[in-house]
C-alpha cells in the first residue's frame, strides 16, 4: 500500500525524488501502551515509515490528556513533518490539533476518533466490530441474560462498538428475549476495572448471567477472571486479537475474539503519514472514503478497515498469519479448534 499512496503524494505535489529522499520526521502520540496490542501497532508504524526513507519519534502520554498536550508540543518542537496522534481523550486533544493546524502540521487520527475535519481518520470499522462481538455471541446465546462491559466513557470507540452490538441484539431486547442486566463503562479499559464491573454485575444478579459482550479482550479477560471465580463458563465476546485472547477462544473460556490485525492499521498510518508529511492533500490519499459517524457529524477523509473475527472454528488463521505461534494458541486447547489439532 505504501507505494502506491506515495506515488500519489508525489503526483499531487510535484515534488522532486530528492526532496523526498531527504526524508521526513513522523511524530506518533500514544495515548497509553497498557494494551498488548499497540506495541504490535508501533512495530508495523515504525517499519512502514522508514521503508518510506522517514524517522519514527514517539511519546507515551500514560493514560494522561495534560500528558499528551505536552508531548505534542515536545514532538512539534522536535521539527515533525506529520502526527499520528491515539488520542486518550476525544475532547481534550482539540488544542493540540489547532497547534499542529497553525504549524502546516497534518495529524493522522488513530484507531480514535479526533471529529476535526483537519485530522485524517484511520481505523477498523467498530461499529462492525461491535456487531460481529453481538452476532458471534447471539448465535451461542438467541435468549437470555446478558451483560455489556463498556471501554472508557471518554473513548469515542466505546460508543461506536457498542452501537454495533445494539444493532444486532436490539429487536430481541425489545421483544424481551434478551435481558441486559448490567451494563458498565470500564475507566482506562483497564481488566481490573471490567473485572470489578462483571464481579457488581454477577453479584446483584445472583450469578444469573448467560452471556458477556465485552468491548476488548484485555476486558474479557477481566470477565472471565470474574465467571471463573465463581465457576462459570459462558459465552464472552471481545475484540483486538490479543494472545491471551485468542488462547481463551482455544480453550473454550471465550467465545470470539474479533482480530483487527495491528499490523495492518500500523502499516496504513506509516503510509499515509509519510504521504502528508510530503505533501498529500487529505482528500488524495488512496482508499480514502468520508465518516461522518461522530457525535458532531463532521465529515472526515477516512479509512475504515475491515476486522476479521476468530472463533474456534477459524483460528488457524491468526496462526497461519504468523499473528501468534501454534503452541501459544493452542495451550490447553478443547476439542475441535481449528489450527490445534
Amino acid at each position: 500500500m505504501h507505494k502506491s499512496i506515495i506515488a500519489a503524494a508525489i503526483a499531487v505535489v510535484g515534488f522532486n525524488s530528492a526532496a523526498v529522499a531527504e526524508g521526513m520526521k513522523i511524530g506518533v502520540s500514544w495515548a497509553s501502551f497498557q494494551e498488548e496490542r499497540w506495541k504490535i501497532d508501533e512495530a508495523a508504524m515504525v517499519a512502514a515509515i522508514e521503508a518510506n526513507g522517514d524517522t519514527y519519534v514517539s511519546a507515551d502520554a500514560q493514560s494522561s490528556s495534560a500528558k499528551q498536550l505536552t508531548d505534542i508540543e515536545a514532538l512539534m518542537a522536535q521539527g515533525v513533518n506529520a502526527l499520528i496522534i491515539n488520542a486518550w481523550d476525544k475532547d481534550a486533544i482539540a488544542p493540540a490539533i489547532d497547534a499542529a493546524a497553525n504549524e502546516g502540521i497534518p495529524v493522522v487520527g488513530y484507531d480514535r476518533l479526533i471529529e476535526d475535519d483537519r485530522t485524517f481518520y484511520l481505523t477498523f470499522d467498530n461499529i462492525g466490530v461491535g456487531a460481529i462481538i453481538a452476532e458471534t455471541v447471539m448465535a451461542e446465546v438467541p435468549a437470555g441474560n446478558y451483560a455489556i462491559i463498556k471501554g472508557d466513557p471518554g473513548d469515542p470507540n466505546a460508543a461506536f462498538l457498542l452501537e454495533g452490538m445494539m444493532s444486532v441484539i436490539g429487536d430481541a431486547v425489545t421483544a424481551g428475549d434478551i435481558k441486559i442486566v448490567g451494563e458498565a463503562f470500564s475507566d482506562g479499559w483497564k481488566p481490573e476495572n471490567a473485572q470489578k464491573n462483571m464481579e457488581q454485575i454477577l453479584t446483584a444478579n445472583n450469578n444469573m448471567v448467560d452471556a458477556v459482550l465485552s468491548e476488548n479482550d484485555g476486558m474479557a479477560g477481566g470477565v472471565v477472571a470474574a465467571l471463573s471465580a465463581q465457576g462459570l463458563v459462558i459465552p464472552v465476546g471481545g475484540q483486538d486479537g490479543d494472545l491471551a485472547a485468542i488462547n481463551r477462544v482455544a480453550r473454550g473460556a471465550q467465545t470470539v475474539s474479533v482480530w483487527k490485525d495491528s499490523r495492518q492499521l500500523g502499516t496504513a498510518a506509516g503510509d499515509i503519514a509519510s504521504a502528508l508529511a510530503a505533501g498529500a492533500a487529505l482528500d488524495s490519499i488512496e482508499g480514502a472514503t468520508k465518516f461522518s459517524g461522530g457525535e458532531k457529524g463532521i465529515e472526515l477523509n477516512a479509512i475504515l478497515l475491515s476486522p476479521t473475527p476468530l472463533t474456534r472454528a477459524n483460528l488457524n488463521e491468526a496462526i497461519d498469519a504468523g499473528h501468534i505461534s501454534k503452541e501459544q494458541a493452542c495451550e490447553g486447547a478443547i476439542a475441535g479448534v481449528m489450527g490445534c489439532e
